[in-house]
């Protein structure tokens, strides 16, 4: 029996972003130097398959710098944490490497900079998104006011609407942040915005090649853990730019082809913390049950790299 014909269009760029990539390797790296156990507070990115290969190789997890002993060393997500943890790490004097993604210390910098010129801080955000919390904790508590709708604008309530600056965490829905950052316009007029974009690089660059698959397809598969921001958004962009039938999936194994139903075309990307493995694991799955043809869809290059920090470089 022959299977049915079935176009996939790959997005690209999609899967690991540069800070992720890092990420990652900051681990392994400390696991390298310092051996296992390495303690790491929080998922360092927020992917199960990722988080699961590293526990293998001797990382621990936890939620809390308490629960990591002293005498071990200990990583910080790339969500980025509030100061006072690596403040409480000194403290301990515990061994320490921060693998907060370099852009989202990019805003904790802007954050801090406004407060020291006397603005207070509107933070465009998903509450008790890690990153979240991690940029709102860069200032005293109550100094960062959280919006997460256009609605949430009309009722902040501020100290003095001609001193406010805003920031955004990094991993938003393009077009839902354009919103709300139009109606924080709207009533207040004089509040600063960041120099340059907060939602970074690889966010944008892959709700942009959703734009442009979606359309055009019978369905969209989104590589990505449920808990990943801007994987979530993936699927929010898809649905919106025309794809009805829209699936997060963290890998192959949770497809939900009966919701698929009778397909001729389906586009694929992944999250910035997805490997590049489970979308081939996922790309497999189809060529199991179609006779399959894949079209890449090329909107962006993507060549950024960040060095990890230099106590883990090895030497020249």
């Amino acid at each position: 029996m022959t299977n049915p014909p079935l176009t996939l269009y790959l997005a690209a760029p999609r899967g690991f972003c540069a800070g992720v990539d890092r990420a990652i390797k900051i681990v392994e790296l400390a696991l390298e130097k310092w051996g296992a156990p390495v303690y790491v507070r929080h998922e360092i990115v927020h992917n199960k398959f990722v988080v699961d290969d590293l526990k293998a190789k001797g990382a621990v997890f936890v939620e809390e710098l308490f629960e990591a002993p002293v005498d071990r060393p200990v990583i910080f997500s790339a969500h980025g944490v509030p100061k006072s943890v690596p403040a409480e790490a000194e403290r301990r004097n515990m061994i320490y490497v921060d693998a907060t993604c370099p852009l989202v210390s990019k805003v904790h910098i802007e954050a801090r900079r406004h407060a020291e010129n006397g603005l207070q801080m509107i933070m465009i955000g998903h509450d008790g998104h890690p990153e979240t919390i991690g940029t709102m904790g860069q200032l005293a508590e109550g100094e960062v006011l959280l919006v997460e709708t256009v609605e949430d604008v009309q009722t902040i309530a501020v100290r003095d609407p001609d001193r406010l600056a805003y920031v955004t965490q990094t991993t938003l829905s393009v077009d839902d942040t354009a919103g709300i950052v139009k109606a924080l316009h709207a009533r207040f007029p004089a509040i600063v915005g960041p120099h340059k974009e907060d939602i970074c690089y690889a966010t944008t660059n892959r709700q942009a090649a959703v734009r442009e698959i979606a359309p055009k397809v019978d369905a969209m598969l989104i590589v990505g853990a449920p808990n990943s921001s801007n994987s979530r958004r993936l699927v929010e962009v898809g649905s919106r730019a025309g794809c009805a039938c829209s699936q997060l999936v963290q890998r192959a194994s949770d497809i939900d082809w009966r919701a698929l139903g009778a397909i001729g075309s389906v586009g694929i990307t992944a999250g910035a913390s997805a490997p590049e493995l489970l979308v081939n694991e996922v790309i497999d799955a189809f060529r199991a049950r179609f006779d399959v043809t894949v079209e890449l869809v090329e909107t962006a290059v993507e060549d950024i790299e960040f060095k990890v920090p230099r106590v883990l470089r090895q030497p020249a």
